[in-house]
Order: structure tokens, then C-alpha cells, then sequence
């Protein structure tokens, strides 16, 4: 077992629609994806993105593409329009995810090397 970034395993994608910001974490490889099913929670997800979600996180399976989206609820400042915030858009969340260290299982690793 060892400890990486989420991002060694797996790719992702944000967006933003009003006061909410979604980010789709997907599988770098078909065997990583229940492994992702297990620990990513929207609890787990929550706590990592507590500085920036002040509202619940509700988790999307999509087992088609090996993936999970994530809503983050009032994480915007009210959105684009309305925030005070210098930046009220959810682009750049997928990154802040994917820089969450996880212990990964060592044959995971080498799949997706």
C-alpha cells in the first residue's frame, strides 16, 4: 500500500451552474474504478472540500465510464453573477480534488502505470 495523489489514479472534470460546482473523478483504468466507489464518498469528498463547500455533496455513481461526479452544494458564493468572491466558478475544483491523498493498494498502482 502506498500513498499517492488521487490524481495518480484518476482523472477529472469541474464545472459550475449557479451556486453549485460539480467534479467528475473517473478511473484511469477500469479495476480502479470500485476501489474509488469504496473511499470516495460524499462525506470523504466533503471534508477535503470543506474550505470551499458550505452546503452537502451529493455523489453520482456512472459505472458505464468508470466514473463518479460530485454536486457541491452552495460552494460558489451564490455564483458568478452574485459572489463577492474573485473567483465564484467551479473550474479549477477537480484539481483541488485530485490532490487528496489516498492509500492505493500496490497491484491498482501498477494497472494504471
Amino acid at each position: 500500500m502506498a500513498q499517492v495523489k488521487l490524481i495518480d489514479i484518476a482523472h477529472g472534470r469541474s464545472g459550475d451552474k449557479g451556486n453549485k460546482s460539480n467534479i467528475g473523478i473517473i478511473a484511469r483504468h477500469p479495476a480502479v474504478y470500485p476501489f474509488l466507489k469504496d473511499i470516495l464518498t460524499a462525506e470523504v469528498v466533503k471534508e477535503h472540500m470543506k474550505h470551499i463547500c458550505n452546503g452537502e455533496v451529493e455523489r453520482y455513481e456512472m459505472p458505464n465510464i468508470d466514473a463518479l461526479n460530485f454536486v457541491l452544494n452552495d460552494s460558489l458564493g451564490g455564483g458568478g453573477t452574485v459572489s463577492l468572491k474573485l473567483d465564484a466558478q467551479g473550474k479549477t475544483h477537480a484539481a483541488t480534488l485530485l490532490r487528496m491523498d489516498i492509500d492505493v493498494p500496490d497491484e491498482l498502482l501498477e494497472k494504471v502505470k
